[in-house]
């Protein structure tokens, strides 16, 4: 049966007229933030109020429209353990990073990350309708003092312009669409004037934090900028309601493609039921689950952390169980800055030179038989092979596919491995001696 979405206002909202609630300048204007603000509408427990009231935490803003979803009576409503800090953000905990992803070590002018060889990550705010409390950017997320500037806006354009490899901008921050209408055109303009940029992204969660804010203007001016792709950021089905419905409605019927990327989070959506309805709600209001994401071991997100194995388990869950273009893809970010390596569970079993063992989603295992005779395609004739774009040093296993190269040897490599090198040149040195016990005695071996 069709889900029927239905809309939330908390009590205290009861009289704000419509024409207000519905307008999301006033909703960002009315943010809640403190202690006394938030218990008008919860009440609070005590790890929570320890969090609201702690110096140096994690920014905190809720939209009135967001805090209505979450169940007062509830202290372990999935909405409220998105957005309410609790002490445990205060606990740390094994390989915790401030920068998880190495996004800095990525960036080659300010505010843009190029991790990938043909895409980049433009950082355009740091600022977000709602804070999520286990934000990958919390170092500069929320940050007032960390905007960025003009000087590095035309650093950015200036940097994508001369770097024709790029063809795919993916949009972030912050959430680009908190910017000021005239300010994300400009950077939308910007972008679609560079000859080599094929596509441009969005990553927003104002469609879930305010969805007031897609408004027929904006996607108006969306629209101009094709083809322009947005992901949006659902967590819970509880998340999901008619203003929601409304706005992916709206950004559909603009032409954009919509995806959603999600945080496995214990406690919030660490179960294949929860995660089942969510991605089955997503596609009824024309969203395609595209990641789910392993939780980043960012500072202050320990308590939300899962086992990888709850991730394979839920993917075991979905597949087969659910519509294939439901299933999402369970990613784990590389700490460090490997970018995203995707995990699934093991469907091939066994495999030969003429047979391959895979199984399904319910253990039945089958055989497929490999062809006798293949005769592949010819790179010398194929206009794509002779076409292929370079990139530089990031070519990575299709390298090795391509036939480009025969190896991939990691930073040091010769020069740990050449043995002999390395005796030759400590024989030159006045502290040399032949390995063994240190008899210096060629023929000592015990």
């Amino acid at each position: 049966m069709k889900t029927e979405f239905t809309s939330k206002r908390a009590p205290i909202y009861a009289d704000v007229p419509d024409e207000k609630w519905n307008n999301w300048r006033w909703q960002l204007s009315h943010r809640l933030n403190s202690v006394e603000e938030i218990e008008k509408v919860l009440t609070l427990t005590d790890s929570e109020r320890k969090a609201l009231s702690a110096q140096g935490l994690f920014r905190v803003d809720i939209t009135p429209y967001y805090i209505s979803l979450i169940n007062p009576n509830d202290p372990n409503d999935p909405i409220r353990k998105q957005v309410i800090p609790t002490d445990l953000e205060m606990v740390p905990f094994t390989a915790m990073m401030e920068d998880s992803l190495a996004e800095d070590k990525h960036s080659p002018v300010p505010g843009l990350v190029h991790r990938y060889p043909d895409r980049v990550l433009m950082l355009v705010t740091t600022q977000c309708a709602t804070y999520c409390r286990y934000c990958t950017r919390s170092r500069i997320v929320g940050d007032p003092t960390a905007t960025f500037s003009q000087t590095e806006f035309e650093m950015q354009i200036e940097y994508l312009k001369r770097t024709p490899q790029v063809r795919d901008v993916l949009l972030s921050g912050g959430d680009p669409l908190v910017l000021a209408p005239k300010i994300l055109e400009k950077i939308l303009k910007a972008l679609s004037e560079i000859p080599h940029i094929e596509v441009i992204r969005i990553g927003s969660r104002v469609p879930v934090f305010l969805p007031m804010r897609v408004t027929e203007e904006l996607t108006d001016m969306l629209q101009k900028y094709h083809p322009l792709w947005i992901n949006i950021h659902v967590n819970h089905p509880n998340e999901i309601s008619a203003e929601l419905a409304d706005a992916t409605d709206k950004l559909s019927k603009a032409g954009i493609p919509l995806g959603n990327q999600s945080v496995l989070m214990a406690g919030v959506n660490d179960c294949v039921h929860t995660q089942r309805a969510l991605v089955q709600k997503l596609v009824q209001i024309r969203v395609r689950p595209y990641y789910l994401y392993q939780c980043d071991l960012v500072e202050g997100a320990g308590h939300f952390r899962t086992p990888v194995a709850k991730g394979i388990e839920i993917i075991e869950g979905l597949r087969g169980h659910t519509s294939g273009y439901a299933v999402p893809q369970y990613i784990i970010d590389a700490p460090g800055g490997g970018g995203k390596i995707p995990l699934q569970p093991n469907y091939l079993l066994s495999y030969s030179d003429h047979k391959v063992v895979v199984r399904n989603y319910e253990g039945y295992v089958t055989t497929y038989e490999e062809p006798t005779e293949y005769t592949p395609h010819d790179p010398k004739t194929c206009a794509y092979c002779q076409n292929k774009r370079p990139e530089p040093g990031q070519s990575g296993i299709t390298g090795l596919l391509d036939g480009d190269k025969m190896f991939i040897k990691p930073e040091g490599f010769d020069t740990l491995h050449e043995r002999g090198g390395i005796q030759h040149r400590l024989k030159d040195d006045a502290k040399w001696q032949p390995l063994g016990i240190g008899s210096g005695d060629p023929d000592d071996n015990s």
